[in-house]
């Protein structure tokens, strides 16, 4: 009898999926960039972190994936309802458990199998083989809507885990859940907060969509749903989320959810993906480049999230709810997302861009500190240097101009003048070591060996003096810039030889930035390997190789001080080319940070974007394109293993985004694009404004991806860059391949 019903199972499971796809595929019949979406790619790490393959609409509020680790595990611990932030636990999170209800069900992990799952940003579906049960969801802007199906006439029950704080009721049919979301800062006097979230689940049959009536019973941390045995063979959950109240929890659930089913929410969103990712339209590439492009596109629409519920938001910066009608957008770790996913949003749509500035700078207003990983709870305290300064000056260079400017400016001022620069302390007030670094224009290192003295600096993060010299210098320069861009005069003057701070580590003999200590004398290390964890005592996630390139606000000076053109491109290229000196084994015990490794060049970390498309600022723009190219084909996979490190939530995908177009922001601040050789061979971006801006380049494969010539609306093009202004105003960038170099092009006379 047991065969027989699970032989039923699988003929309604079949028959249900098989109406959805084509319920889904009827809906998108001319156009399916959507399908090269998979976000599998990357669910295995090389080291750290793996990629999600999250559930979610762009840029909204609602996101959740299975709670398993990564792809490589077969057993899931819950179903989350929602993921505040990117990589943290889920919040509900929920286990279906079918028959008997006791403690050995009630600690069961629930087993997939991976070649049933269905994965997609509109859609995630997996079969629970030791049960019987299919599982899918699909996302809503603030609600969602889970299923579960089986042929088993018999109970079903879903235990809903939480914090110590989580409470569940029943009031007419409705399930009303609430808990509460913890942080607590790092630092000497750390700074507990907490905010609630609630959830408003009403359970319909799958059939006609009818509210069915459970039981529900609690106990500290967890909540027991309960349904009798039934008939039906499908249950949906339909929920609504929200950070203000229960009655707002409804109200989202009523306005998404209450109406639709799981086929037609699903069906919705593919729609939304599809619109979204076919703002950019290519031809040409393989299959595989295409997956790669595609998934690395969705990627960057996951974070910033817009948690404006209908008309009011609730700010963990001052912990009250505000009314409005402008999207208020939380989730975003500046450190990573600065150099290319801000970038790429300011091309793709800069109304959104200037909502997240204008974000970040109701953030400053509510809180008295600019932002530099605003979360839900406000802003994390997280990596070094104050970098939010790059973006305002980004778009407001671009013409972006919904969000006040002077209010940001003053923002970032006062990070940068009362703020501290020890790392992962952002946002509290200066200090000794940080009045040093004013005065003497470098963040001081300790002596080797020598113990901390500064009992705010952060055990395992370390000093990171390198890195926050170079960062701080960028920073500077990019508030000096502003300053003139608001005739802010005097500010621009006073702080303007602050840029050129970098310059005080710089070691002639190295040739890379050395750590020095208060004395000014240098510290004697190895700069491939000193620092222990991380490096983190002298550098941070990389080492001496990588920030000896770390300074895209003045490229310049750089070639300056490796002495001109011709030695900057021939150190250069002996980063590619540097050895580890050591096994691999042991280069990853301090560098598991450092991965997707060419020489001493780590495609995996974001301070290392930029490096590659630098010989076309000395003088040999043939070896971007044979570089970017390498990497790409290297590291961005279409599988399991296709990303190189972290990516951080967009921060890396938008590399590759860039890349595969043919163009990267080098500078953030400088509204110019350096030119490298696109993927395919026509990238069309249909711009907000009506316009679009085109790349052609004929015959581009992977042999074939020298640059000959170029042109820009048929006016030939001389040197390995295009303006923002030209990109918006709806150009055609022209490129004539091949497949030996051009050594000429692009080199200026």
């Amino acid at each position: 009898m047991k065969l027989e019903n699970n032989i039923r199972s699988m003929k309604l499971v079949t028959l249900t999926t098989l109406l959805l796809v084509l319920l889904i595929k009827d809906a998108l019949a001319q156009t399916q960039v959507s399908s090269y979406v998979d976000p599998t790619i990357g669910n295995v790490s090389r080291f750290l972190v793996p990629t999600f393959p999250t559930a979610h609409l762009p840029n909204q509020m609602i996101r959740t994936y299975p709670d398993k680790g990564d792809y490589l595990s077969d057993q899931v611990s819950s179903f989350p309802l929602q993921i505040a932030a990117h990589r943290n636990n889920g919040l509900f999170r929920m286990k279906v458990i079918q028959g008997e209800l006791n403690q050995q069900s009630k600690n069961r992990k629930m087993t997939i199998d991976h070649d049933l799952e269905v994965v997609h940003p509109w859609l995630y579906a997996t079969y629970l083989i030791e049960d019987g049960i299919w599982v899918r969801f699909a996302p809503g802007r603030k609600s969602a809507i889970y299923q579960f199906e089986t042929s088993e006439k018999d109970e079903l029950h879903w235990t809903i885990s939480g914090s110590e704080d989580l409470s569940g009721k029943l009031d007419d049919k409705i399930i009303l859940l609430q808990d509460k979301i913890r942080y607590t800062t790092r630092g000497t006097e750390p700074e507990h907060r907490v905010m609630d979230v609630f959830a408003h689940v009403v359970m319909t049959t799958g059939k006609d969509g009818d509210v069915m009536t459970p039981s529900l019973s609690t106990q500290k941390g967890k909540v027991v749903v309960s349904l009798p045995k039934m008939d039906e063979s499908a249950v949906q959950i339909k929920y609504g989320i929200s950070y203000i109240s229960p009655e707002q929890a409804r109200f989202n659930y009523e306005h998404e959810a209450k109406d639709q089913q799981l086929e037609e929410l699903a069906a919705n969103g593919r729609q939304v993906w599809e619109t979204t990712l076919s703002q950019i339209q290519v031809e040409g590439g393989t299959e595989s480049q295409r997956r790669t492009f595609y998934t690395s596109l969705y990627r960057t629409y996951e974070r910033m999230v817009d948690i404006n519920e209908y008309g009011q938001y609730y700010s963990g910066y001052d912990h009250e709810v505000h009314q409005s009608e402008r999207p208020f957008y939380v989730d975003d770790w500046i450190w990573d997302t600065y150099l290319a996913q801000h970038p790429l949003r300011t091309i793709l749509d800069p109304m959104t861009e200037g909502d997240m500035l204008h974000s970040y700078a109701q953030m400053y207003r509510q809180n008295g500190w600019m932002p530099t990983f605003p979360q839900l709870y406000g802003n994390h305290m997280c990596m070094n240097a104050y970098h939010s300064s790059a973006i305002f000056l980004d778009a407001y260079r671009k013409g972006i101009r919904n969000f006040d400017a002077s209010l940001a400016y003053e923002g970032v001022k006062k990070n940068l003048t009362e703020g501290t620069f020890i790392p992962w302390r952002q946002g509290t007030s200066r200090r000794p070591i940080d009045d040093f670094y004013h005065e003497n224009g470098y963040f001081p290192a300790l002596k080797v060996g020598q113990e901390e003295t500064e009992p705010m600096m952060d055990g395992f993060e370390k000093r990171q003096p390198v890195p926050v010299t170079l960062g701080i210098s960028y920073d500077f320069w990019a508030l000096t810039e502003m300053a003139e861009e608001l005739g802010r005069k005097e500010d621009a003057k006073q702080y303007a030889t602050k840029s050129d701070d970098y310059k005080n580590l710089w070691h002639p003999n190295h040739r890379l930035f050395i750590p020095k200590d208060e004395e000014g004398k240098w510290l004697d290390i190895d700069p491939k390997s000193a620092g222990g964890p991380g490096y983190r005592e002298y550098y941070d996630e990389n080492n001496g190789w990588t920030y000896a390139w770390d300074v895209q606000h003045d490229i310049n000076g750089l070639i300056n001080l490796l002495g001109g053109k011709q030695a900057a491109e021939e150190r250069l290229d002996q980063l590619f080319r540097e050895p580890l000196s050591m096994r691999k084994a042991n280069f990853y015990v301090n560098g598991a940070n450092s991965t997707g490794m060419v020489g001493q060049f780590s495609m995996g970390n974001e301070p290392s974007f930029h490096i590659p498309y630098l010989y076309n600022y000395f003088g040999a723009p043939w070896k971007t394109q044979k570089r970017t190219r390498f990497l790409l084909d290297t590291w961005f996979k279409d599988n399991i293993f296709g990303i190189p490190g972290d990516e951080d939530g967009g921060g890396m995908t938008a590399f590759v985004v860039f890349t595969s177009i043919g163009i990267y922001p080098v500078t953030p601040g400088v509204p110019v694009y350096t030119i490298t050789s696109p993927v395919f061979e026509k990238v069309t971006i249909n711009l907000k404004n009506g316009k679009k801006f085109k790349v052609i380049a004929e015959g581009a494969s992977r042999t074939n991806k020298y640059i000959q010539r170029a042109f820009i609306n048929g006016e030939e093009l001389l040197t390995p860059f295009i303006s923002h202004e030209q990109i918006m105003d709806g150009a055609i960038l022209k490129l004539e391949l091949s497949e030996y170099p051009n050594k000429d092009w692009g080199v200026e006379q």
